[in-house]
């Protein structure tokens, strides 16, 4: 949102010594972020107001050899010797005796200024030499549309005014970040922007005198809202179209000021709107009466707002035809859409060369269904932005009065409806000098804090003096949402118990904390002064989940080298169906602030998959990546609370195989979280296999603890690493830590030590190709145990030459803790191992 510093100032009276560098640091710091302060005067230097003389077409084109007169800057560009300057001109309106802008040569052109800064220059055109230009409205910056030079009332300059005198362009516009203001509708017009000023510089705010509108039936109408949800209120009035005429003249409200703020200028009904949607901050749109009455289909228009139904369809004023959602608010003439509401009106009732009689809706709108209607059809207008931050029901009608007051005494109003339920009552907040002071750490006096409230719109009723020490019981109008923790550091004189009446704009004000904010932040938070908080500070207890992914991370970015991501919880459904899940079992954000952010995820994998190959591009060829996160799916439910049920997951992605990953996981769980885990093999068809359905059914395997599986890993289907652009091998794994956070470690850790040297042997077993890894190592780990030996077991390598058999190896290490072993009884052992071997259907080789 831009907000002109100059219109700041016709409302605010501003301090002398106060700069306007010291202005905009109070704004930035006590209102709203400012995120660039965009100078206007250089854009505008050596534009002048020039008076035409002469204007002589030239033979055979559509030029026009001007001799203009900008008084004394005449003589410093190429003067004719009548002392006039010569300038060619194209546009279809120039003629002798207007007051036209001209651009002097060396000056750059406006509305090229910032980007590719267009420098006028003396040239020849026709060759007839052209001294800059005289400019249109577009080339100033006020316009989009290029058809005439711009025309100054005579009443307004004189020939060699600068244009930055008399349009008011020395002016600073401030560039301010809309989501600081989301809950303030009433900053969003320069009235509310400039009572916050005041407030903060601490100087009276003369409130604006908003005229009434009389009630009139001389033409039917009526109003139904069918949902005061949807729209607690709307007001309207029916008058004759004005004769505006032609526009003539460059002005500044319809014009530059609309320029100052973004805007364009379109015709003088559009611009007045406008004009008085940016000082109030409350959109209006007008309808075509006749056509309004034509569409219904009835002599008595009656214009019903109601909820869209889902499909339906509505062209608006752009042209585009939409369907509805059902979240979106339709205005309707006899239940036949004509605008979508706090968007865009429709094209059916638009207003044009044939209107007589106009339609003039001032309302507010549900501003939770204009966000989804802003989100589902892309319009981010001037109106609905401020529509979306919830604009008071309370100012339809008084700015509905000031609109039609602007239009002239003149107006012949024809009718007049207003359709409020609901008239809410002003909020009233009962509080105590004493909690502000107590809360905020200052001795702030009555008067200073009244004065501050006051300065900005509330009303604030003193009464009697309560005691100095301790806190007033709350009046029956607190609120009992307020919780007041008073601080003993609070110098408080006098304790005066203060009924603040909250003005009917401020909608975010509501409990004693709002009105305590409100006070810090209007004389500054950074004039309270430092000190440390007094009393006695009792640790939490660490959540278990917290802990554990503490101390993951140790062990997957220190000891075994993986790198931690952090993705988006929000992906598309086209990633859910690259790697075979159901985007129907995802909760889907109807409002997504786009496509690909669509749907929370059921897993973590997907999310690291799609990372991969950005990585592999950049270069890196090797590398590991995981992320802990929550996940939910559908097949979960709903809480007690109706949400989705969420728990955190670990994602692991690697670039190796099956074999690779499974050294880590076993590293994880057992070395290092001293978890007993088992392997068990993913069977086709089961619900492990559709839950992983991007898994290798040959290569992967379920992560059992107390045969209760915690998860799985495996590598990636071809199918799955085509469509991600990936080749083989990709291994990955989802551990459910939710199944292993409250777990005791099952492993116990006995370092034995030998002084007696060890023995080496490599073993090699050939087993049918189906039978599990597990099965042979935990067979080598019970000789070696029974054997009361001090060992070690690394598996080496598996080969399967053909489908029916394989080869294991092994490398073992082994010692007595007593003695040194000798040949017959490394024999011996060798010959238990190849008994044990036999039994579970290995064969030693």
């Amino acid at each position: 949102m831009l907000i002109s510093l100059n219109e700041i100032k016709k409302y605010v009276a501003i301090p002398e010594g106060i700069s306007d560098q010291d202005l905009i640091s109070l704004i930035g710091s006590r209102l709203v972020e400012i995120e660039e302060v965009i100078d206007w005067a250089p854009r505008y230097q050596g534009v002048y107001v020039a008076k035409v003389i002469k204007a002589t077409p030239i033979e055979g084109t559509h030029l026009n050899l001007c001799e203009i007169d900008a008084g004394a800057h005449n003589q410093e560009f190429n003067q004719l010797e009548n002392g006039l300057v010569q300038v060619v001109c194209g546009a279809p309106n120039v003629h002798a005796g207007m007051l036209a802008v001209w651009i002097t040569p060396g000056s750059i052109v406006p509305s090229t200024y910032g980007n590719e800064n267009f420098k006028l220059s003396v040239r020849k055109l026709q060759g007839y030499e052209s001294n800059g230009m005289l400019a249109g409205a577009d080339e100033l910056g006020f316009d989009n549309e290029h058809k005439t030079i711009a025309e100054i009332n005579p009443k307004m300059a004189q020939p060699g005014d600068s244009l930055i005198d008399v349009f008011e362009l020395d002016d600073l516009i401030l560039d301010v970040e809309n989501k600081s203001l989301t809950h303030r509708p009433d900053c969003f017009g320069l009235i509310g922007f400039a009572r916050e000023v005041a407030g903060i510089l601490g100087v009276d705010f003369q409130e604006p005198f908003w005229p009434e509108l009389a009630p009139v039936h001389d033409l039917p109408i009526g109003i139904t809202i069918t949902d005061q949800e949807l729209c607690p209120r709307y007001s309207c009035a029916v008058f004759d179209l004005p004769e505006y005429g032609k526009k003539h003249y460059l002005t500044y409200y319809g014009d530059v000021f609309l320029a100052k703020a973004g805007m364009r200028s379109i015709n003088p009904m559009v611009d007045l709107t406008n004009m008085i949607m940016l000082r109030t901050g409350q959109p209006l749109h007008a309808f075509d009466y006749d056509k309004l009455v034509e569409v219904g289909g009835i002599n008595k228009p009656e214009i019903i707002v109601r909820a869209a139904k889902e499909g339906e369809e509505i062209q608006l004023l752009d042209g585009k035809t939409i369907q509805c959602i059902s979240e979106d608010i339709l205005i309707t003439s006899n239940n036949v859409p004509v605008a979508l509401a706090g968007a865009m009106g429709g094209k059916n009732t638009e207003i044009d060369a044939s209107t007589k009689r106009v339609v003039l809706e001032s309302a507010t709108f549900s501003l939770y269904n204009l966000r989804k209607t802003q989100m589902a059809h892309g319009i981010f207008s001037e109106a609905i932005t401020r529509f979306t931050k919830g604009q008071p029901a309370a100012m339809t009608y008084p700015v509905l009065a000031e609109t039609v007051a602007e239009m002239g005494s003149d107006l012949k109003v024809l009718a007049v409806a207003d359709e409020w339920a609901d008239h809410q009552k002003q909020n009233v907040v009962n509080i105590t000098t004493y909690e502000i002071n107590s809360l905020l750490g200052t001795d702030y006096s009555v008067e200073m804090i009244t004065k501050t409230l006051e300065n900005v719109g509330f009303e604030v009723e003193e009464k009697a003096d309560l005691p100095s020490k301790g806190i007033s019981e709350p009046s029956e109008a607190s609120q009992s949402k307020s919780r007041i923790e008073v601080s003993s550091s609070a110098k408080v004189a006098q304790n005066v118990n203060l009924r603040v009446l909250v003005p009917i704009w401020r909608t975010d004000i509501h409990i004693k904390e709002d009105v305590i904010e409100e006070v810090g932040r209007l004389l500054g938070y950074d004039n309270i002064p430092l000190t440390l908080p007094k009393g006695e500070f009792n640790g939490t207890q660490v959540s278990p989940m917290l802990a554990l992914k503490t101390n993951l991370r140790d062990i997957l970015s220190d000891s075994l080298a993986m790198h931690e991501v952090l993705t988006y919880s929000f992906v598309s459904k086209n990633l859910l169906e690259r790697v075979g899940q159901d985007p129907a079992q995802s909760y889907e954000i109807v409002n997504s602030i786009s496509p690909e952010l669509q749907c929370f995820r059921q897993q973590i994998v997907p999310s690291l998959i799609d990372k991969v190959r950005e990585n592999v591009k950049a270069g890196h060829k090797k590398f590991t990546i995981y992320e802990m996160n929550q996940v939910s799916n559908r097949q979960n439910g709903l809480s007690k609370e109706e949400t989705p049920i969420l728990t955190t997951d670990l994602g692991i992605v690697c670039l190796g195989d099956f074999y690779e990953l499974k050294t880590k996981i076993f590293a994880l769980m057992e070395r290092s979280l001293k978890i007993d885990i088992e392997y068990k093999q993913i069977a086709p068809g089961s619900e492990t296999a559709k839950l992983y359905s991007y898994l290798e059914p040959v290569r992967s395997a379920e992560i059992l603890v107390n045969n209760h599986r915690i998860g799985a890993f495996g590598e990636l289907r071809a199918a799955v690493l085509r469509k991600f652009k990936l080749a083989a091998p990709i291994a990955v794994a989802e551990v459910e830590l939710d199944q292993i956070v409250n777990l005791e470690p099952t492993i116990t850790v006995d370092v034995k030590m030998s002084k007696f040297p060890s023995v080496e042997r490599d073993l090699t077993v050939k087993v049918a190709a189906d039978m599990p890894f597990g099965r042979v190592s935990n067979a080598l780990y019970g000789v070696m145990t029974a054997s009361n030996l001090i060992y070690e077991v690394e598996p080496a390598s598996i080969y399967q030459a053909d489908t029916e058999n394989k080869n294991l190896s092994f490398h073992l290490k082994f010692s007595s803790p007593e003695h040194t072993l000798d040949s017959p009884e490394i024999s011996a052992i060798m010959e238990k191992v190849t008994v044990e071997m036999t039994k579970n259907g290995a064969m030693v080789i």
